[in-house]
């Protein structure tokens, strides 16, 4: 079978920390994707690590219709995300287990029109399982903070220097970041000039969330869209869920500026509530005609 995307990451069981209290939510960006991507009805994979007793986590996935291949582990990928004010793009992030990193096994004889890896943090997916996917006739497309952030001895994540960013970039089709991840990597607080920089380094789409919306460099042309939450309540998960959003509706035919306004409106109702996206694809076209086509 042929998907039209396979999304592959870690889950991960999240603490998070924010003034408004203390939750736990089964996190990962490749469960955000592949929730965004079975509601779109594509066929979908995911490709994930985690410890047995977490199993629900592909039993939720595999009754959206979605075809899991999970290894199981020790331990599932444990984080505590915490956020000390409002500004959502402003967290500490500390690991206290890991689910380990992928092998080329895991995604060898998988074929699709896309994959997307969805790492939380560096090692996590290893050059060779990049190599093995670009021989594949595919868009490759990443997660940023899968490279740039690295865990500490006390097993906070932070943006440290990146020894393979020619060779993991010059690889990818797509890639995402946050504004901080984007100026980390550029130097460039303007993330259209973040965008641009990126672009240099080899992929064609970039896809860069802010507390604010989206912004999307593609075929030579700047894209921007608000977003619209009625509240907000679901900060965790907003990059996975909008890249996931861009990446699928292009694989539909949209074009770049479509597929930004359709990822700003996903990702407005995913802000509204923690845990994957569970808006419906009609709920989402509503909300699209009402904030961004009217």
């Amino acid at each position: 079978m042929t998907y039209d995307i396979v999304l592959i990451g870690n889950y991960t069981k999240d603490t998070i920390v924010s003034p408004s209290g203390v939750r736990q939510v089964d996190g990962g960006g490749f469960n955000y994707g592949a929730h965004v991507a079975a509601m779109m009805g594509l066929k979908t994979a995911a490709v994930t690590r985690l410890a047995k007793e977490d199993r629900r986590v592909v039993e939720r996935l595999q009754q959206l219709g979605v075809n899991v291949y999970p290894v199981w582990t020790p331990a599932s990928t444990c984080l505590e995300l915490r956020y000390p004010t409002s500004d959502p793009d402003q967290r500490t992030i500390t690991v206290s287990a890991s689910a380990g990193p992928f092998t080329v096994d895991q995604v060898r004889t998988l074929s699709a029109r896309a994959f997307l890896l969805n790492g939380s943090f560096r090692g996590e997916i290893p050059l060779e399982v990049i190599a093995e996917l670009r021989r594949k006739p595919a868009l490759l497309a990443a997660d940023l903070q899968a490279f740039l952030r690295e865990m500490g001895p006390d097993g906070v994540l932070r943006v440290t220097p990146w020894p393979e960013r020619d060779a993991v970039l010059s690889q990818l089709d797509v890639l995402k970041a946050d504004a901080v991840e984007a100026e980390a990597l550029t130097g460039e607080r303007d993330p259209a000039a973040a965008a641009c920089r990126i672009a240099a380094w080899g992929p064609r789409e970039i896809v860069i969330t802010h507390r604010d919306g989206v912004l999307v460099l593609a075929e030579d042309r700047l894209h921007a869209a608000p977003f619209c939450p009625r509240e907000l309540r679901g900060r965790s998960g907003r990059g996975d869920t909008c890249i996931a959003a861009y990446l699928c509706r292009r694989l539909e035919g949209a074009s770049p500026w479509k597929a930004t306004l359709w990822a700003a409106a996903v990702t407005s109702l995913k802000l509204e509530a923690e845990g994957p996206l569970r808006a419906t694809r009609a709920q989402v076209e509503q909300r699209l005609a009402e904030n961004y086509e009217g």
